[in-house]
């Protein structure tokens, strides 16, 4: 069984202190940083740019995981790439051509990433899973953060497991939406290895992240 890792997303950092709470994510044990990409478009919501990442970047030398919510996807992405992102996670809906966008990715030298809405089948990416290092499932409708969990996309993941081990394949399974010490359990039981998580980590046990971490990775 794959290591289970937390990501936080620093969307839910205080933005005044950034360069300090990516070290303060980094001294707490996180296996990387989770980076929410929105355009108001794809999304209705407004994030960060590639200058932001680049900055934040000289203050890590963690993992970049920037999930692109944005459209049309696939000529930003050496933009992002360019800026320090190590996994890029884009949306299906959101290229024009699935496996071209893919590919692009991986000609950049970094891990793809495919993110699917809660309303997404996972048959748009079945043909696609041999390229792809890792898959997000989210569970909320992305775009807000503060939304609560939706279970019913666990099914989506023991799926993923299963189709994982019958083909012999390794790619993550990352969850994002809602996650908190209650439904990590079930989210990592379900097949889950990658946790997303942002208020929970910076703002429960009076912003105890070192705590919060190793609380999320309990079964």
């Amino acid at each position: 069984m794959k290591k289970i890792q937390i990501s936080p997303s620093i969307l839910s950092a205080d933005f005044s202190q950034l360069g300090n709470e990516i070290k303060r994510l980094e001294e707490g044990g996180a296996d990387m940083i989770h980076v929410d990409v929105m355009d108001g478009h794809f999304v209705p919501n407004l994030t960060i740019g590639p200058p932001v990442i680049k900055a934040l970047k000289k203050h890590s030398s963690m993992l970049f995981d920037v999930h692109l919510m944005i459209s049309p996807v696939h000529k930003y992405i050496e933009a992002y790439s360019d800026a320090g992102a190590d996994i890029i996670t884009i949306h299906p809906e959101a290229t024009d051509n699935l496996k071209e966008s893919i590919l692009k990715i991986k000609e950049l030298k970094k891990k793809v990433g495919v993110s699917l809405n809660p309303e997404t089948k996972i048959e748009v990416i079945l043909d696609h899973l041999e390229q792809i290092d890792l898959v997000l499932v989210m569970s909320v409708n992305p775009g807000f953060g503060g939304q609560k969990f939706m279970p019913e996309v666990l099914n989506k993941i023991k799926e993923l497991k299963k189709i994982q081990q019958e083909k012999g394949l390794s790619f993550d399974i990352e969850i994002d939406g809602g996650i908190n010490f209650e439904n990590s359990k079930i989210a990592i039981e379900a097949g889950a290895n990658i946790l997303v998580s942002g208020t929970t980590i910076f703002k429960s046990n009076n912003g105890d992240i070192k705590k919060n971490i190793e609380l999320l990775k309990l079964k």
